[in-house]
């Protein structure tokens, strides 16, 4: 299966379950890693026939901009079923989603998810 990535996405949201963190929008930085197949697009070299990867990060950015879950796992969530209801090409999705200087002397804390569209 190949891979499609957005590597890096720095989005301000709230996130977190502290009331300084209800309160102030603060750091997200989001990876998603998505699977499918893109072959057709090769060959085509038809963005129609590939996944997004702009329309997939608008999409992103929006939800977290919006939102205000309490955890990171939830948002992990939330993003992975969102790349599945954004393009049926996507087959697997794996996020990750950090909350950078969230704990004293780490550099960032988050989650690691993997889905398949099938579990989902």
């Amino acid at each position: 299966m190949d891979q499609i990535f957005i590597r890096d996405l720095l989005v301000r949201g709230i996130l977190g379950i502290n009331p300084e963190e209800r309160a102030n929008r603060q750091d997200i930085l989001v990876n998603v890693t998505m699977s499918a197949d893109l072959r057709l697009a090769a060959r085509s070299d038809d963005i129609g026939d590939s996944v997004n990867y702009r329309t997939i990060a608008k999409a992103i950015l929006a939800h977290v901009e919006q939102g205000s879950p309490m955890l990171v796992e939830r948002l992990a969530e939330e993003i992975a079923d969102l790349c599945f209801a954004t393009d049926e090409r996507i087959a697997e999705v794996e996020v990750t989603v950090e909350k950078p200087g969230a704990l004293r002397f780490a550099e960032s804390v988050g989650v690691v998810i993997h889905r398949t569209r099938e579990a989902s």
